[in-house]
């Protein structure tokens, strides 16, 4: 399928431990060389986005350890190894999303040492005091929100998005017809939002 989409650019706005983050950069990466799309990807924090929410159960232990490897990828951008960060996300995303490792500790460490960064920066998982880098990254990626939506968060034109949330990796084809319709409906000035029902049943490899 041609596209006439090739000067378009997107920023994605991801947190490490997001499935749904996940599963946007890697459709966002099967367009990629499809159409030559610039795709510019940035930190994110959902444990930011939920502090002033009241969660309970599994998600909010689950927002507590969400801390930890943005805290991470936040020491890493402020370091001279900031050009590693999107490597570091796939890496460390592709153990956690794809091959199921949940220790993120673990998963830190073997990613720092798999990009040769160093093994220093894994400290910052229990650092609170880049917490404050994380809440002004994701007040960026959802000032153009009318709320304060999720992971991921699109910026396309001037505009910002919560999602597209996939519950599976659109590949080809179909990757390259989302982003069609994606872009049509980000820069129609009327479009607001549009929400469906979800399917729980992940598919993130």
């Amino acid at each position: 399928m041609e596209t006439n989409l090739d000067h378009s650019a997107v920023t994605v706005y991801l947190d490490p431990t997001c499935p749904f983050a996940w599963i946007t950069s890697r459709w966002l990466a099967e367009v990629e060389p499809q159409t030559g799309l610039v795709v510019r990807r940035e930190l994110m924090s959902l444990s930011v986005v939920n502090e002033s929410r009241e969660l309970g159960g599994w998600y909010r232990d689950y927002n507590e350890r969400a801390w930890r490897p943005a805290r991470v990828a936040a020491a890493l951008l402020a370091s001279p190894h900031t050009e590693q960060w999107t490597a570091f996300y796939e890496r460390f995303g592709q153990r956690r999303h794809v091959g199921g490792l949940r220790d993120d500790q673990q998963n830190i460490a073997l990613t720092l040492d798999e990009l040769r960064l160093p093994a220093g920066l894994a400290d910052a998982a229990e650092d609170p005091s880049w917490d404050a880098d994380l809440r002004t990254r994701t007040k960026a990626a959802t000032a153009p929100l009318a709320d304060d939506g999720g992971t991921p968060i699109l910026h396309i034109e001037g505009r910002g998005f919560f999602g597209p949330v996939l519950t599976a990796v659109p590949r080809g084809d179909a990757a390259l017809r989302l982003w069609h319709a994606v872009w049509t409906l980000a820069t129609t000035p009327s479009f607001s939002e549009i929400k469906g029902a979800r399917d729980e049943h992940l598919q993130t490899g």
